[in-house]
């Protein structure tokens, strides 16, 4: 996602809506968005659709920041969305900004149409 366009931050709940290793689905307008929340209780956010054959990432095996898909285990890295050596391919992340314990999931104008 650019960071050169406007960003509109959502509140999406809260750190304790996602188990740690756990994920949570957020429907928008780009398709749906998985929420992984690591061991350390970073938060990343994701196009929930593998770069290889668009598995559900949301439903793999969450391991540091990284993601295994459960179809063909493809390795993503969920920091900048892109596949593990030797695969290649990318996933479009989203900025995330949290205020305590709440999340906020940062979306680009742009990709709302403009709204």
């Amino acid at each position: 996602m650019s960071s050169a366009a406007e960003v509109d931050w959502v509140e999406v709940g809260t750190l304790d809506d996602i188990p740690k290793l756990g994920s949570r689905i957020i429907k928008s307008p780009d398709g749906d968005i998985a929420l992984f929340r690591a061991s350390d209780d970073q938060v990343f956010t994701i196009l929930n659709r593998c770069p290889h054959k668009q598995g559900p990432l949301s439903e793999g095996i969450l391991h540091g920041h990284r993601v295994t898909c459960p179809m063909h285990n493809w390795v993503i890295d969920l920091e900048s969305g892109k596949a593990t050596a030797p695969d290649v391919g990318c996933s479009p992340t989203y900025p995330i900004r949290m205020e305590g314990q709440q999340i906020y999931l940062g979306f680009s104008l742009q990709s709302q149409g403009g709204a």
